[in-house]
């Protein structure tokens, strides 16, 4: 993802998760830590071949740590596996930061996104009360560790 993916990426963030969406400000702000010799984050996207965003996932490391900031799929392209090819993505950065652990929230009535991350190895740690807002729901905390095969496939797709 690059700065001038930001406005396609809105559109796409605001149609999917309209109660919670992601300003301006948060993406510039996550891509500012995404290049140079200090990167700490890795933001992708997916695109049509004319060059239209159907996708998009992000990543942000620390110590041996990182955590799945987002990954959306336009709807329709649900069902295509665009949701694991990102998530497969992530998993690679995450290697490449050399992080033993990969957390995700997730909300806990998105069944689709979590049968996505248990295919990958992610497994339910723990809950985040009231974490989605407005709505107050819950968010499922995941986790899978690097020291575990990577699972899944590229059937199947979701958003978390």
């Amino acid at each position: 993802m690059r700065w001038w993916d930001i406005d396609p990426v809105l559109r796409l963030e605001r149609e999917l998760f309209p109660e919670d969406a992601w300003s301006r400000g948060m993406f510039w702000s996550e891509l500012a830590h995404a290049r140079g010799p200090g990167a700490t984050r890795r933001y992708l996207v997916a695109e049509t071949p004319d060059a239209q965003i159907v996708g998009y996932a992000g990543l942000a490391a620390a110590g041996d740590q990182s955590d799945v900031q987002t990954i959306a799929v336009a709807r329709d392209q649900w069902g295509t596996g665009l949701g694991g090819r990102l998530l497969t993505e992530l998993l690679k950065a995450a290697t490449a930061f050399e992080c033993a652990e990969v957390l995700l929230e997730c909300r806990v009535d998105n069944t689709r996104a979590q049968r996505l991350y248990e295919r990958f190895g992610f497994e339910p740690i723990g809950f985040r009360r009231g974490y989605y807002q407005p709505g107050n729901v819950d968010a499922l905390v995941m986790r899978l560790t690097t020291d575990q095969p990577v699972r899944g496939s590229d059937r199947g797709t979701d958003h978390g």
